[in-house]
């Protein structure tokens, strides 16, 4: 079964190929070959994944380690660098390769006729190779060579239509924003090193729980950690990057909410669930951070009128809920809602980008509506999306934000009722997502017909290549949450596999029968109370309401993003530019002057130093060299004098 398993460690080399071939070769091939073989490269890597993951489930071994290569040794420190196949690694990559996959295939008929259309391919293929690579990893140097390859990725394909200033500018936004993360994953690491002497994460996961609960270092370790999470998965306060990074093509949005880089900040914090659930301060800001999160990006998503801007105010929301999870101790839980908001989200998004291609790029819901009977298929698959997202019973969301509710609520975790306090926060959010999704659904697929009347005529499904992935995603998004069931009432698969890579000493309220379904009827009435405001506000008055609603003070606030960015860019971004703009002023009114004036103390420095950068090898070898000869000298002579 080792061997089996161990074919999984594939996976990130092929995408890898795919990626190289591609970037080396993809200009010369024509449509639609780069795409069918980076869809090949991640498709193999399902297959491996399934072949893995079941092979695991068959077999006495929970966790597989494979070793690449010894990385570094000095003294007593020792790291090698490796593969950590178990539970949740395998199916974080089941997750990464068969929904990256679906995007891939998808991408096929959205990218026709791009001019960048093989460069394309190999971002998306070097995405999910460093993704692949983040959740595999058995330590955390690796862990963030996989970090830091979904930031450069994203850079690059948030920014893929780089001739648009603006897409350059999300570009080096997310770039920026995702730095202050990873500074706090490097000193994170630092720390880690000081106090457990090791960067293996099965290690510091056995060792943390050999240390005093609530002990100040885990806890300074696990706010670090944090940071991290949060810039990689858009939580506050440095969520600013996401909804910006919508400039990218439609699938890769889809990509980047559901299947890999946002999702990194919650795999994180469960993969390291020994060390947080012995930090109770740690985790309630863990929990804190997602719940605030959630409530204010779902205000924000109200009044969006950008149809995937509306769904990235979404993601990080439900991001916040999955903070939440993790955060009170329920670590598989968090998985769980990592498990299936990747396909209703995936569905969402790429929805939207089908949308997008038949409106000619048109991307404003209040010049959209009355589509679902032009795109039939995109319309109800879509609307199988909205309903999971809202928590409809019996479709997956519903399932997996039930979960994280009744875990919420009954976590001894989180102390002096901050558990509740979360809870009805999180209970109100939920309301707040059916309303929001409703406006989303309806304002694009239903009530009257807002488009130009010269795109009515030319309005059509999108192709096969691109449907089909719709329907299996809709197919999931229905079946996924059945995986995990309400545990007190029925078998939860999802639970007891994830047991094992996340076991933690965290205890739960064990709660009668009747209280437990009295915590599933109040997740069922949050969603109906949702979905029926947005119907009567939308469908019942007709918008009548709609406009007093959207010129209030409120919806000026929300269509801000809650002045999170002009906060931003008044704090940091405005001193900035002045300092750089006084340092230009420097460089070209003293140095430059100087330097055209020759006879001043600047001007002759300056000629001096441009002596000594000629631009040729040949001199600066040979300086070099003189260099080395003299240092030489100088030191033969000092031994034989002394």
């Amino acid at each position: 079964m080792t061997d089996l398993i161990s074919l999984a460690a594939f996976a990130p080399l092929l995408a890898l190929i795919g990626a190289l071939v591609n970037g080396l070769f993809g200009r010369a091939f024509r449509e639609p070959l780069p795409g069918v073989i980076a869809s090949l490269s991640v498709g193999i890597g399902f297959l491996l994944s399934i072949i893995a993951f079941f092979a695991l489930a068959a077999g006495e071994e929970t966790r597989v380690s494979i070793t690449l290569w010894p990385y570094l040794q000095a003294g007593s420190f020792e790291l090698s660098l490796g593969f950590a196949l178990d539970r949740l690694s395998l199916l974080m990559m089941l997750i990464i390769t068969g929904v990256g996959f679906l995007i891939h295939v998808y991408s096929i008929g959205y990218m026709h006729g791009d001019e960048g259309f093989s460069r394309y391919f190999m971002g998306l293929n070097l995405f999910v190779a460093a993704m692949l690579l983040l959740v595999m990893a058995d330590s955390f140097l690796l862990m963030f060579v996989g970090w830091e390859g979904v930031g450069i990725c994203s850079y690059l394909l948030i920014g893929f239509w780089y001739r648009e200033k603006l897409n350059a500018d999300a570009a080096r936004k997310a770039f920026i924003v995702n730095r202050i993360g990873d500074a706090g994953f490097l000193l994170a690491m630092f720390l880690t090193v000081t106090t457990f002497g090791t960067l293996d994460i099965q290690a510091v996961n056995e060792a943390a729980g050999a240390l005093v609960f609530g002990s100040s270092v885990l806890g300074v370790i696990g706010l670090l950690y944090l940071l991290a999470a949060t810039g990689k998965s858009a939580q506050l306060p440095l969520q600013v990057w996401l909804p910006d990074a919508m400039a990218g093509p439609t699938p890769v949005s889809a990509l980047i909410h559901a299947a890999t880089m946002v999702t990194a900040g919650v795999y994180l914090i469960a993969r390291v669930a020994p060390l947080f659930a012995q930090t109770p301060a740690a985790s309630a800001a863990v929990a804190w951070v997602g719940g605030l999160t959630a409530l204010i990006a779902a205000f924000i998503a109200f009044s969006q009128t950008d149809i995937k801007k509306i769904l990235a105010y979404s993601t990080i929301s439900q991001l916040g809920f999955m903070f939440v999870a993790v955060g009170v101790g329920a670590y598989w839980v968090g998985i769980f809602h990592v498990f299936t908001h990747a396909f209703f989200k995936a569905l969402l998004f790429l929805g939207a980008g089908s949308v997008i291609h038949a409106l000619a790029g048109e991307q404003d819901v209040r010049r959209m509506g009355g589509l679902g009977k032009h795109m039939r298929v995109t319309g109800t698959t879509s609307l199988i999306a909205t309903l999971a997202i809202a928590g409809v019973p019996l479709l997956s969301g519903f399932f997996s934000k039930d979960a994280i509710l009744a875990h919420t609520a009954t976590s001894e975790l989180i102390a002096d009722y901050g558990n509740l306090v979360l809870y009805a926060i999180l209970l109100v959010t939920a309301a707040m997502t059916a309303f929001y999704m409703f406006r989303w659904y309806h304002r694009v697929f239903a009530g009257e017909e807002r488009f130009p009347k010269k795109l009515r005529d030319s309005l059509h499904e999108s192709p096969s290549v691109m449907t089909l992935p719709l329907v299996i995603l809709a197919v999931c998004s229905v079946l996924a949450g059945y995986l995990g069931l309400p545990e007190f009432a029925f078998p939860n698969w999802i639970a007891h596999w994830l047991e094992p890579s996340v076991e933690t000493p965290v205890s739960f309220l064990h709660l009668s029968t009747s209280l437990e379904w009295l915590l599933i009827g109040l997740s069922v009435v949050a969603a109906a109370v949702g979905l029926g405001l947005g119907y009567w506000v939308y469908e019942r008055n007709r918008g009548r309401l709609v406009a007093r609603l959207e010129e209030s003070m409120l919806a000026r606030l929300s269509r801000s993003g809650f002045g999170f960015d002009a906060l931003y860019r008044a704090v940091f971004v405005e001193p900035a530019e002045g300092t750089a703009s006084g340092l230009s002023s420097v460089d070209t009114d003293i140095v430059d002057r100087g330097l055209r004036a020759g006879a001043s103390p600047v001007g002759l420095l300056a000629r001096a130093a441009a002596l000594l950068q000629s631009g040729y090898l040949r001199a600066y070898a040979l300086a070099m060299l003189i260099g080395v000869l003299v240092f030489a000298l100088i030191v033969s002579l000092s031994g034989v004098l002394s």
